[in-house]
């Protein structure tokens, strides 16, 4: 060899199922470098190659990710050598093998020449251990960044097997992830040693995974799917079938227009169910919900205006963009500091917008939806002056300002003037909400729906009398609704 890097898959442990090129070349070269000595097939190298191993870095650096970058350096400087190097992985060089892709990355934009034999991966013989094919959609997944993650980055309709589960720490990490998603007695299976002669398959529930005993360095985790349905990607098919010719006819003459009415009865209807504070309303109301936003998001798909996956990837940007104390590092102290950059940040975005629409220069307040309700529109109005120090420093000057309303919509003397001071006033009082911390509109929302069950039962004492309400005088109606108001 002459300043070269040949990349050796080992196979998944059986000395057998080491590939005839791999074999040949094992008996033909003097020294061999391995990620680790931890695998079947060293114990039957010939005895005269020479064996060197980065096991030690294991021991001594931080992270996998130092080990890694170590072994890559490594294996560059040992590549310029007039003699090259061999380097060899378990598996596949390219399957779960996080070395390998890396080194050969490096060595092309060096001119370094690169030599891949390929090994049978851990993925096989799984397959084989579990009397599974992995198509149509087998999720592979790392279980290092499985565990290190909040919730399960693949679609749960879909198979999954989860690799490196090296350790019972690592898979209780696994675990608590995964279970955010998965009911605790979910039935998976542990598969352990693939491709050698202790191969082990264990059936447990995902709870106990972390409790297996033969956990080790070729483990490796089946997730069954959770059930058809189950996931946004099959949600969205339906969406797409049902705008489709062989669709519904009545969903495929629907456009964003004639939508509109539905996408606010359903956002108030999961309104209701918030106010209501009922879980299974509100699980059927945000599945409403999203039916309307996916098949609006269709519809601008056929149109040529945008899909689905780019709405995500908006809304997943201005997510990371606005959080820096998050997923970036500043530094904040509080909700109030939070806030306080939130609108810096929102600051700037309406500079690059300013820009973007060649000196046209969007305000604080322009980005408040005009088709709010009027309670919700004056609270965040007041909500993003405030954040910029436009406020009331008390509650005192709230009332005061109340008091000051009252006072002139009491003297105004035309209608229109009347209007005018009872919107001042009304816009007030969501001021004194706003720095109670009430949000104005669920207020009123949940007055509504006490007014609405005293007045049920004035027309229920009513009819228990044989009257209708109409028949009533004013004190029995007051009598029923204080009676109504203590039950």
């Amino acid at each position: 060899m002459a300043s070269k890097i040949i990349l050796l898959g080992l196979g998944p442990g059986n000395p057998a199922l080491l590939t005839q090129e791999a074999a040949q070349l094992l008996e033909s070269i003097p020294e061999i470098y391995l990620r680790t000595h931890q695998h079947p097939c060293v114990a039957g190298f010939p005895a005269s190659l020479q064996v060197h191993s980065f096991d030690e870095l294991y021991e001594t650096l931080p992270s996998f990710d130092h080990v890694y970058a170590h072994i890559v350096e490594d294996i560059l400087q040992l590549a310029r050598r007039p003699q090259g190097v061999v380097y060899a992985v378990p598996g596949h060089p390219y399957v779960a093998e996080a070395t390998c892709p890396e080194i050969a990355r490096r060595a092309r934009l060096e001119g370094i020449p690169i030599q891949i034999i390929e090994g049978l991966s851990f993925i096989e013989p799984t397959c084989t251990a579990l009397n599974l094919d992995p198509l149509p959609h087998l999720a592979i997944i790392d279980a290092l960044e499985l565990a290190n993650a909040h919730v399960p980055p693949f679609p749960p309709d879909a198979p999954a097997l989860i690799a490196q589960i090296h350790s019972r720490a690592v898979a209780n990490e696994v675990k608590l992830t995964l279970m955010e998603l998965y009911p605790d007695e979910h039935p998976v299976r542990l598969v352990h040693a693939a491709g050698t002669a202790q191969v082990l398959v264990e059936d447990l529930p995902l709870h106990a995974i972390d409790q297996s005993q033969s956990i080790g360095l070729l483990t490796c985790l089946y997730l069954p799917p959770l059930g058809k349905g189950s996931s946004f990607e099959a949600f969205h098919e339906i969406i797409a079938h049902l705008r489709a010719p062989d669709g519904c006819p009545w969903d495929r003459e629907q456009t964003h227009q004639t939508l509109r009415t539905n996408l606010l009865e359903e956002t108030y209807e999961t309104l209701a169910a918030l106010d209501a504070d009922d879980a299974d309303h509100m699980r059927e109301e945000f599945g409403d919900l999203l039916l309307q936003i996916t098949l609006h998001a269709q519809i601008a798909n056929e149109y040529g205006e945008f899909n689905i996956a780019q709405v995500l990837k908006s809304i997943y940007d201005k997510i990371i963009r606005r959080h820096p104390h998050v997923f970036g590092d500043w530094k904040v102290e509080g909700v109030e500091n939070v806030l306080q950059n939130w609108e810096k940040l929102k600051a700037a975005e309406r500079q690059e917008v300013h820009k973007e629409n060649g000196g046209v220069e969007k305000g604080l307040l322009d980005g408040v939806a005009l088709a709010l309700p009027a309670l919700s529109q004056a609270e965040e109005i007041q909500s993003r002056a405030a954040r910029v120090g436009f406020d009331w420093p008390d509650t005192r000057g709230v009332v005061d300002k109340i008091n000051e309303e009252c006072h002139e919509l009491l003297n105004a003397s035309e209608l229109a003037s009347r209007a005018d001071e009872l919107g001042d006033l009304l816009f007030s009082v969501v001021n004194l909400a706003r720095h109670y911390e009430i949000d104005a509109e669920s207020a009123l929302r949940k007055t509504n729906t006490r007014f609405r069950k005293r007045f049920a039962h004035i027309e229920q004492s009513a009819r228990a009398q044989g009257k209708t309400v109409n028949d009533l005088s004013l004190d029995e109606m007051e009598g029923y609704w204080q009676e109504a108001k203590k039950l």
